[in-house]
């Protein structure tokens, strides 16, 4: 029994070891962890310090290999009954809720909302179908999604991403838990959806009075939802107090580094850029047809009259919320979605007037970096010749295209013996520096990143950052680059363009939007940036701070 009787969850001298031959032999080593009711606690750190895994040992669903070799988990007074199958699967949903990262990856696509909700029921043994409706449909309603019966019966792909987010918070809430587990939930979502899920998670916490453990390497979030700090380094606690403290008064090295490496407006590159404009978009639009009933055909615009330039050597942000039109207005810049009206001009030249796309000279010229580094290379070729195919696609011999590569992959930061390794062997940070390198081995002229950066974690992101600049300043190119993240956009971009709803919203020197807006919806995406104590501003006032104190506010 614990011999603390107010603590809700009480870990403590938690080991778990990894297989032999990892790159270190424990996954997470002597750590004590405890929550209280209508507590909430952040766990930190980056890929692979063990957060997650903490997790699963409180589940007793540690991956094949691991192994608990030390330690006791107290729920609710008792030992956790691990090795137990049925009482682990009695206290999963009921007593202890999990909200996933990737709703997507967790909703089954081809079962309703509603229906998966009603089906966690009656697994947990609400056996009357009235009541098991019924309480879905609540459910939905205090997640705060509109028209509940509409998303009761919609499919998953038929919901974005923070309501998909929503439904998953709803499934884990809908039993009302003492012990909510929230691994990453708003990673890949967008600034403002990201404020509103973090709100929501916060107050149903509150509502519900659960003890909240949030995992997470994003600080921000930290600082708008955490009582207490845990921060993890390899497998340990480095340090832990009230969140105050962790953000005013950091002790241990790591939880300082983890707080520098936040993205600080202002760090643009100071060298002056050429005036000569390389790309130009004039009065874009796309609309997409969708299927409404048997015959009817329905319009949507995606984007509606965008224009914006690029410069050599600069970089221009195209910033706004999931949905805005930044992915389909670069899909329309690249030819890879049809115009249904606007031109774009690259270096003089009409790209729109060519029936089957960009000849394949022109179409080196401007090269893209996608988001996720794990789905953009082929896991059973070797990093080097994937980084060297666009080379030889466009003329290089083999031995040209291997020496570019090499010398690529050096410019990158990674070492000579990664040529001859696979994808699964790098980090996330080491395969999106993979995906730069392939890039950039033909030498474009503008570099495309959509959202190059948005699942890696804080200290990763600004590495990549970093790289980004150092590579741009040595090869001249001009990035275009996308995000949600204005505390990025500030960081890296000299032009920014704000999109709501397929439009450019607000245009012009990032330095001007992102401290003196003047749209309403550039405002509500400075406040939906948190500071380092959590606490909400206004938009003015806010960017200001940042521009003030060079970003450490953040």
């Amino acid at each position: 029994m614990s011999d603390n009787p107010s603590e809700l969850l009480d870990i403590r001298g938690l080991t778990i070891t990894l297989p032999e031959g990892a790159d270190r032999d424990h996954a997470v080593r002597n750590l004590d962890l405890s929550i209280r009711p209508g507590e909430c606690v952040c766990l930190v750190g980056e890929s692979g310090s063990g957060k997650s895994i903490t997790a699963q040992a409180l589940l007793d669903m540690l991956p094949r290999g691991l192994k608990k070799a030390a330690g006791e988990i107290i729920f609710e007074g008792a030992p956790l009954p691990a090795g137990d199958p049925a009482a682990m699967r009695r206290l999963r949903g009921d007593r202890i809720g999990l909200i996933f990262q990737e709703p997507a990856a967790t909703l089954d696509p081809v079962m309703t909302v509603g229906r998966q909700i009603e089906e966690m029921l009656l697994v947990h043994g609400m056996r009357s179908a009235r009541a098991r409706r019924a309480r879905a449909l609540d459910m939905i309603t205090a997640v705060r999604l509109a028209d509940p019966e509409r998303i009761h019966k919609s499919y998953p792909h038929q919901l974005s991403g923070g309501q998909a987010q929503r439904i998953a918070i709803a499934m884990a809430l809908a039993l009302k838990p003492a012990l909510l587990i929230a691994d990453e939930p708003t990673t890949a979502l967008d600034v403002t959806t990201q404020a509103e899920i973090l709100a929501l998670i916060r107050d149903l916490q509150e509502e519900f009075q659960a003890g909240l453990l949030f995992i997470t390497h994003d600080l921000s979030v930290v600082a708008d939802i955490a009582d207490r700090v845990m921060v993890m380094r390899e497998g340990e606690i480095v340090e832990t107090g009230s969140r105050d403290a962790i953000f005013e008064a950091p002790r241990h090295p790591y939880t300082i580094r983890l707080l520098e490496s936040l993205p600080k407006p202002g760090a643009q590159s100071s060298a002056e850029h050429e005036t000569s404009v390389v790309l130009e978009a004039r009065d874009i639009a796309i609309t997409y047809h969708q299927r409404d009933g048997l015959f009817a055909d329905r319009a949507i615009e995606a984007v509606r009259g965008v224009s914006l330039s690029l410069k050599r050597g600069e970089t221009h942000g195209l910033v706004g919320q999931s949905g805005s039109g930044k992915s389909s207005l670069v899909r329309g810049i690249l030819q890879l979605e049809p115009l249904t009206g606007g031109t774009v001009i690259l270096d003089g030249t009409d790209i729109g007037q060519f029936v089957t796309g960009m000849p394949r000279a022109m179409r080196k010229r401007i090269q893209l970096v996608q988001q996720d580094p794990f789905s953009a290379l082929n896991p059973r070729q070797k990093a080097g010749w994937s980084v060297a195919e666009g080379a030889l696609i466009h003329g290089a011999t083999k031995r040209q295209a291997a020496d570019r590569a090499r010398q690529m992959l050096s410019l990158v930061g990674l070492p000579e013996q990664a040529f001859d390794r696979f994808p699964h062997e790098f980090s996330g940070g080491q395969r999106q520096r993979l995906c730069i390198a392939r890039a950039l081995v033909v030498e474009p002229e503008i570099l495309v990143a959509d959202e190059a950066i948005s699942a890696l974690d804080v200290s990763i992101q600004a590495q990549i950052l970093a790289l980004f600049a150092a590579l741009q300043e040595k090869l001249g190119f001009a990035m275009l680059f996308v995000t949600h993240d204005l505390r990025v956009a500030a960081s890296i971009c000299d032009e920014v363009t704000v999109m709501y709803r397929g439009e450019a919203v607000e245009q012009g020197p990032a330095s001007k939007v992102l401290v003196t807006p003047a749209h309403d919806y550039t405002r509500t995406l400075l406040n939906a940036v948190p500071d380092r104590a959590g606490r909400a501003t206004s938009s003015l006032s806010r960017a200001g701070q940042i521009a003030a104190t060079g970003g450490d506010s953040i």
